[in-house]
């Protein structure tokens, strides 16, 4: 967000009370977030283990120190040999070889193969000087026979073998000097393989942004706490850490701010240490108490919107700045759950995958499915409908979860899928498609999707 655009919507305090400056017209869900992002950028990187950096992005070429296999090898248990040996060899007329030794994974063998020897090799292990190939041991009396593996001194070869076969040839996998990762790639289980095969314990990548989130609100009770008349659980701050984790980011929870000036002004600086993005939740839609706006204001550079979707019209965002002077973003979202979580979804999302460096993988798919219920808009916003996402005839469908309140937050639950409603459409009727955000891909359709051109959903 450029500072102009703060300015722009402000909210700030006056002597006599506060004002809010607030556009007579909704900004878009694309606007919105354009500004967001402005004020993001990748996250400096850090060493990091393997198995603590899968998602994260690569912040350096990884270049090979060695050959990947280092030595040729076989790709078989079986018996080395010189293919020349076995030229001739079928099961109607088979050859015998002598066996000069036993070759398991992990050692080298000390001699070469002279013509008519073999060596018994197991998968894995470097061919020995001399060989070209490996017989498996399906194509000799390895099995059936009364003579001990451990003991024979010779072996029946049923098969021709061509130079080459079943051996696994130094590099075939990785060249030494070889780009193997490239920077910018995302971390996943077989890139951990491969720079695993190469010896490294550690990897250069952007490091995960730390998120600080603060509920407000006298009403809240921590999740263990006794419920008492008046109260509700803070069902917020842990939805939102959820999310944060799911993203990529690493979530810190707050003790909940209470609704007077101090208490959310000390909650704010405590939260504003060693983070790299600040979230609160409550206290940014217009009727809300001032006090919260007031803090925010105060502490930091604010500005209060209304962004054209349904849940989640308030927004609040702007900058903080910390006791060592850093920057840092703040997100203020309104208090209804189901709000709360999904503009995290359409705003938050796409900031902690900035900060990672994946700012161009941050959009889920997006496809056509037929609605199988009535999905009303009421007020010409963007409508993202909670649905559960099946297959019907081989096609995808949708079907609402039920009541769609900004507070149902068992909607959110029960939703594999977002269906959006245009803000320019009254419904979308039983049979008539629309485009669907896939939120939960392990819940959904998985059969053929058409994607559309959908973008920023």
């Amino acid at each position: 967000m450029t500072e102009d655009a703060t300015e722009e919507l402000t909210y700030s305090a006056t002597s006599t009370g506060t004002r809010s400056i607030l556009p007579d017209d909704m900004i878009s869900v694309e606007e919105a977030r354009k500004r967001i992002l402005q004020q993001f950028s990748r996250l400096e990187p850090a060493g990091i283990g393997l198995l603590d950096a899968v998602g994260q992005v690569l912040a350096e070429d990884v270049v090979a120190g060695f050959n990947i296999p280092p030595l040729a090898n076989t790709a078989m248990d079986g018996y080395a040999v010189r293919a020349q040996d076995t030229a001739g060899a079928t099961y109607d007329s088979p050859l015998k070889l002598e066996v000069i030794g036993y070759l398991p994974a992990g050692e080298v063998y000390a001699g070469a193969l002279a013509p008519g020897q073999a060596i018994r090799i197991m998968t894995g292990a470097p061919m020995p000087e001399g060989s070209d190939a490996v017989v498996p041991f399906e194509e000799t009396d390895e099995y059936g026979s009364e003579v001990s593996s451990s003991t024979r001194t010779s072996v029946r070869i049923d098969v021709e073998a061509r130079p080459g076969a079943n051996i696994r040839v130094a590099g075939e996998d990785v060249r030494e000097g070889e780009n193997v990762l490239t920077a910018g790639a995302i971390i996943g289980p077989a890139q951990v393989g491969v720079l695993a095969s190469l010896g490294h314990d550690q990897l250069l990548a952007y490091r995960r942004p730390v998120v600080a989130i603060i509920s407000t609100g006298d009403e809240l009770l921590r999740p263990g706490e006794p419920l008492s008349p008046g109260k509700i659980y803070d069902s917020n701050a842990f939805s939102l850490a959820a999310q944060v984790s799911s993203f990529g980011g690493i979530p810190k929870i707050l003790e909940v701010a209470r609704d007077s000036v101090e208490a959310l002004r000390t909650r704010i600086r405590e939260g504003l240490a060693s983070v790299d993005m600040l979230i609160t939740s409550a206290g940014v839609s217009r009727g809300d108490f001032d006090v919260v706006k007031t803090v925010l204001a105060n502490e930091g550079k604010i500005g209060f919107w209304t962004v054209k979707m349904k849940p989640g019209k308030p927004l609040a965002f702007g900058t903080f700045r910390n006791a060592n002077g850093r920057t840092v973003p703040h997100l203020g979202l309104p208090g209804n759950p189901v709000s709360a979580m999904l503009t995290f979804e359409l705003f938050g999302r796409a900031a902690i995958f900035k900060m990672l460096g994946k700012e161009h993988a941050w959009e889920r798919p997006v496809i056509r499915a037929v609605t199988k219920e009535r999905i009303r808009n009421t007020d010409g916003r963007r409508f993202y409908a909670r649905v559960i996402l099946e297959e019907e005839g081989g096609k995808p469908v949708v079907r609402l979860t039920g009541p769609q309140g900004s507070g149902v937050l068992t909607s959110m639950a029960l939703a594999s899928a977002f269906a959006i409603c245009p803000e320019d459409a009254a419904s979308i009727e039983p049979g008539e498609e629309c485009d669907v955000i896939l939120a939960d891909r392990e819940r959904s359709f998985y059969g053929p999707l058409r994607t559309t051109t959908a973008i920023g959903y």
